[in-house]
């Protein structure tokens, strides 16, 4: 697997067919049956079983959205049991045997992209791992849904190449695109990037909000760090409570015995 794996989407060339949906669904083993939106949920596409959607926008644009797998990723700097992580290759993989549902990486996520499986009676939360383990595995050469494109749409390599086409066909073709590479530098550059002749401000977790060039981890660690702590104590907490508990009604279950062995004395 190549190290620093990059997508670069196209949006003038998405047809919006959502082959790259059916594409992930297959690969990873997701159920095709759409989970009905819950209330206040965006309204994206987006959910426990499907990674990738394709967004309908005005004017006949559709613009795939999927976890942008961050430089520097704030989902894996908020998670309290390590259950997300970025690989030495560039992905942002999790496990899910050890994700506690706490839903922090959701809230940390500048891209609104992690979604929790409500229906689930073992939820953790799930998102697109950018065919990590098929990629590694040799089974794929790049992610499912890049593969599936029929208008090669989305594209695939090292994030320094991914660059390089990008700006090649920015300057090709000055009027047809806004001379931008979305996922360049916001919240520290993602390895999902974006050229389009439209905006996509509306990808960040705000529709409109601009996202600056800091990577985000340093100021959500900031405000999560105390969590394990919380977390230690906590158990410590209940632990002792449990105890107490215990002692009393073992004290409670032997005192009839203490009892009829002093009668009979």
């Amino acid at each position: 697997m190549i190290e620093n794996p990059c997508i670069l989407t196209d949006v003038t060339r998405c047809i919006g067919c959502e082959e790259c949906v059916l594409a992930c669904q297959k690969a990873n083993g997701l159920p095709e049956a759409e989970t009905p939106p819950r209330p206040g949920d965006p309204l994206d596409g987006l959910d426990a079983n499907r990674w990738t959607t394709v967004v309908r926008r005005e004017g006949n644009r559709f613009v795939r959205k999927q976890c942008r797998h961050c430089l520097e990723p704030a989902c894996v700097s908020v998670c309290p049991v390590g259950a997300l992580k970025k690989t030495p290759e560039g992905p942002v993989i999790y496990d899910k045997s050890i994700c506690m549902g706490c839903r922090y990486c959701m809230l940390g996520c500048p891209f609104g992209i992690p979604r929790y499986e409500w229906n689930s009676v073992a939820p953790s939360v799930r998102k697109c791992i950018l065919c990590y383990e098929n990629m590694k595995s040799g089974k794929l050469e790049k992610p499912a849904c890049v593969a599936a494109c029929p208008k090669e749409a989305t594209l695939f390599g090292t994030r320094e190449a991914m660059l390089a086409e990008a700006r090649r066909r920015l300057q090709a073709e000055p009027k047809k695109y806004i001379q931008k590479i979305w996922g360049e530098r916001e919240a520290g550059g993602t390895s999902v990037l974006y050229i389009a002749d439209i905006s996509l401000d509306f990808l960040a977790w705000n529709e409109g909000r601009q996202l600056d060039e800091k990577p985000l981890p340093a100021r959500t660690w900031a405000a999560l760090w105390p969590v394990p702590i919380e977390f230690v104590g906590m158990g410590a907490l209940m632990g002792g409570i449990y105890w107490v508990i215990e002692r009393r009604r073992r004290l409670a279950g032997a005192a009839p015995e203490g009892k009829e062995g002093g009668h009979g004395e």
